[in-house]
């Protein structure tokens, strides 16, 4: 598949809310993302604008959103780096143990699956963080306990379980699976 991997532009803002509606209409959304399709529709164009933003090179630096695009300017996949500093306030899961990155809202389409555009993101999202100016020590993300197929891709790409389990907000029972790729791993 002939792609293009590269941050997002603070005016993607439409793009970037058709993708993540996108992934919240996926069958495992319910696996996968902390968030409703349902709640996300509703939120106002304000908020996908401040989103983009941040995401953006043009934003403070924290976050940081890839896509895959295709020839056509369709975005196939995309995954987000969230820079999480020991002194930074929690956002999911447990304090930042190191100066880290953290892998959220990964989605590839469907029609894209299998094709490598996973690893492409993985590869770009991991590099971005190894070159950030303040070094980070590892790239880590959590997976649903129920999710094999993901959990399966990142242990493929070098990631490894560091036994961390969190509660998924908002359930009685279940878990999310700490994993994490150490500065300096093969991938």
């Amino acid at each position: 598949m002939d792609l293009s991997i590269r941050g997002i532009r603070a005016d993607e803002w439409e793009q970037g809310r058709e993708i993540r509606l996108a992934a919240l209409r996926d069958p495992i959304a319910h696996l996968a993302f902390l968030d409703t399709y349902e709640a996300a529709v509703e939120r106002p164009d304000a908020f996908w604008r401040d989103r983009a933003e941040g995401a953006s090179g043009s934003g403070d630096g924290k976050t940081r959103q890839f896509v895959a695009e295709a020839p056509d300017g369709r975005w196939v996949g995309t995954v987000t780096v969230l820079v999480e500093r020991r002194a930074d306030e929690l956002r999911f899961g447990e304090p930042a143990k190191a100066d880290q990155t953290h892998l959220v809202g990964v989605y590839v389409r469907p029609e894209a699956r299998g094709t490598g555009v996973i690893d492409a993101l993985f590869r770009t999202a991991v590099e971005w963080s190894w070159a950030l100016v303040e070094p980070v020590e590892r790239v880590r993300l959590y997976v649903h306990e129920d999710n094999a197929r993901a959990a399966a891709f990142y242990r493929r790409f070098g990631f490894v379980s560091t036994g961390g389990r969190v509660a998924v907000p908002g359930h009685d029972t279940a878990m999310e699976n700490e994993y994490e790729l150490r500065r300096g791993a093969e991938v």
